[in-house]
């Protein structure tokens, strides 16, 4: 990777995001929790969870991992409140489509992933960027399941 994809790569976007990473908190009394690593670069995100009502009610983030999934990380913690399982896996599965090339960026409310768009070209950095969507769905599938049981 050259300076310049570098440059266009870690734009001031993505680290300003990354510098503010919301909902850092781990949560005292989660339904779910959900540790996900990246093997290839070591980047770790675990997730709390609770949800009420079929939506997610409190969620805490504990964020490793490089500029690209701290910055993904900040958006999902923006945005995370209030949303459904639908919403969540429909976040996953969009960034995923955008990563791979094909698709749009994300709908809103996780329009904001657009910022990672430039992403795409490295696939190295794909599993980073997906760390903090795929524990979220995970853990809300995790904590509804506990409800029921």
């Amino acid at each position: 990777m050259s300076d310049s994809d570098l440059m266009k790569l870690y734009s001031g976007r993505i680290l300003k995001l990354a510098a503010d990473i919301p909902l850092t908190e781990r949560l005292n009394d989660p339904q779910a929790s959900v540790k996900k690593r990246s093997p290839l670069c070591g980047s770790t995100v675990t997730v709390d969870i609770r949800v009420e009502d079929g939506r997610v009610a409190a969620f805490g983030q504990d964020v490793k991992a490089c500029a690209l999934g701290q910055a993904s990380a900040s958006v999902i913690g923006r945005s995370i409140l209030g949303r459904d399982r639908a919403e969540l896996q429909q976040a996953r599965e969009e960034l995923l489509a955008m990563l791979k090339q094909e698709g749009p960026a994300p709908s809103a409310p996780f329009d904001g992933l657009e910022v990672l768009r430039p992403a795409r070209e490295y696939k190295n950095r794909h599993a980073s960027i997906m760390l903090a969507i795929e524990a979220a769905n995970e853990a809300f599938a995790q904590a509804e399941e506990s409800t029921t049981a």
